[in-house]
């Protein structure tokens, strides 16, 4: 794998971690909400103009870009395992950032995953 197609990657992949704790740190902005028929438009809008929501599918549309640009360089059956190292990224970052236990059980999930996509990485 060419380093660019290597940076497509992990840069597709810290654009999705981001954009998904962005969006999470929206919905701790805003609170709890239900949606109901009669809650509908001020709770869509509510989230829609909430900037870390906002932020977060900036996120997600410039890694959607990048990650059609690493597709078209690399195979999807590496690329796409590598998109697992994003929930080792926002476990960890959950935790600092949200006080989001990372338990013994998780942090061995998360060794199982670094491994698995060291494995496939090197295939």
């Amino acid at each position: 794998m060419s380093s660019v197609s290597f940076l497509l990657i992990i840069g597709g992949v810290l654009l999705n971690a981001c954009g998904q704790l962005l969006l999470k740190a929206g919905t701790n902005a805003v609170g709890h909400f239900d949606f109901h028929l009669d809650n509908l438009l001020p709770v869509g809008l509510k989230l829609a103009f909430q900037p870390y929501i906002m932020s977060g599918v900036a996120c997600y549309v410039v890694s959607l870009v990048v990650w059609i640009m690493a597709l078209s360089r690399v195979p999807v059956s590496i690329a796409y395992p590598m998109l697992s190292i994003g929930y080792v990224i926002n476990a960890f970052v959950a935790w600092q950032w949200f006080g989001e236990p990372l338990s013994a059980q998780k942090l061995l999930g998360i060794g199982f995953i670094v491994i698995g996509v060291y494995v496939v990485a090197r295939s």
